[in-house]
């Protein structure tokens, strides 16, 4: 494996190739993105987890002071081996060991001040482009670091709202689709209505060089994202995996509310977001918080690149299914969380045994 360093990585992608590749330009030479490819394909299997899936509750809770901070925020680009389901191996790209990566939530007026630590033990060269940073690339020149280095990025929050934030190295899209995004919520000045319960979830897919289920490691395969046919599609990182049959599902009890932070890293496909059984009751779309919301809204779209902020209500117990309605990628792909509720029936609302 040729020795990278960010002398090196700069040099292959050309004199302003790090400014270039953050507006997602491929203008660095073929031979050089050739290297890279060929490096990110056969990367060693250095680290094993046993879940690179976020816990979809385990997020900041709301921003209660009124007004503005500097917050501090590290991020980890991780390469680790993890399983995409039972017997399938894959080497992940992640933020901090998890995909999507760590939900950051500020307020606006904030000012975030990140720490990217790339670890010496990667293979690879990361960065991080923040689509809620007003700035040149949202940070991705700033952030370019080879395994072994640390940059910091200083911005301000300087506009409300849910935004991605991704990898955006020349091969972005095979980081991407590893594993390589996140979401940052930049709150309102007077903040969000109250709910019971905040979710985070993101959807991304997976191209791999072997027919889904088939035991044992799987490598990226460059031409099927070429292609854009996934061999996964799945939300959080792992087929099923907010699921009773994987990690279990987000738990709620009925009469509660709860909001649903959705981002779509893609890099190709586009969501469309439904709640099985339910409806969103009010939805942001884009992520705009300063839009007014719509409301009943059934099924949303969520291109990559994107998010959705949307509420649901449970007034009835069971299994609530959130997935793509692009239902082949539920059934066959892996695309699919459940938001669990606990409590009583109300058969007024809903009866499945009428007259019994």
């Amino acid at each position: 494996m040729p020795e990278l360093n960010r002398r090196t990585v700069l040099q292959g992608i050309g004199l302003g190739g790090a400014a270039s590749l953050a507006g997602c330009s491929t203008s660095s030479t073929p031979e050089a993105t050739q290297t890279q490819t060929q490096t990110e394909t056969t990367m060693n299997e250095q680290k094993m987890a046993s879940r690179v899936a976020a816990d979809p509750a385990d997020i900041p809770s709301p921003i209660s002071r009124t007004e503005p901070k500097e917050v501090d925020v590290t991020l980890r680009p991780e390469e680790v081996t993890a399983e995409i389901e039972d017997g399938v191996r894959f080497k992940y790209m992640t933020y901090n060991g998890q995909v999507p990566g760590p939900l950051i939530r500020v307020r606006k007026g904030d000012t975030v001040n990140l720490t990217f630590d790339n670890p010496a033990e990667n293979d690879l060269p990361h960065n991080v482009d923040f689509h809620a940073a007003a700035g040149p690339g949202g940070g991705a020149e700033a952030t370019m670091t080879a395994p072994g280095e640390t940059a910091r990025l200083k911005f301000k929050a300087t506009y409300p709202g849910a935004y991605i934030y991704h990898c955006a190295v020349p091969n972005l899209d095979m980081h991407i689709s590893a594993g390589m995004f996140g979401l940052i919520l930049v709150e309102p000045e007077d903040g969000l209505p109250e709910v019971d319960h905040e979710f985070y979830f993101g959807q991304h897919e997976i191209y791999t060089n072997e027919r889904a289920s088939k035991k044992g490691k799987h490598e990226f395969d460059m031409g099927a994202m070429r292609r854009e046919e996934p061999t996964y599609v799945v939300i959080n990182g792992e087929k099923y995996a907010c699921t009773p049959d994987k990690y279990g599902p987000a738990k709620v009890e009925t009469g509660d509310t709860a909001r649903v932070y959705f981002v779509t890293g893609g890099p190709n496909l586009t969501s469309s977001f439904h709640p099985i059984g339910n409806v969103w009751k009010k939805l942001w779309p884009e992520g705009s918080l300063t839009t007014r919301p719509q409301t009943h809204i059934q099924t949303k779209q969520v291109a990559p690149g994107s998010t959705t902020v949307a509420t649901m209500d449970f007034p009835v117990p069971g299994d609530f299914k959130l997935v793509d309605h692009s239902l082949t990628r539920v059934a066959r792909k892996g695309c699919m969380a459940i938001v669990q509720a606990d409590g009583p029936e109300n058969s007024e609302v809903f009866d499945p045994n009428p007259g019994k």
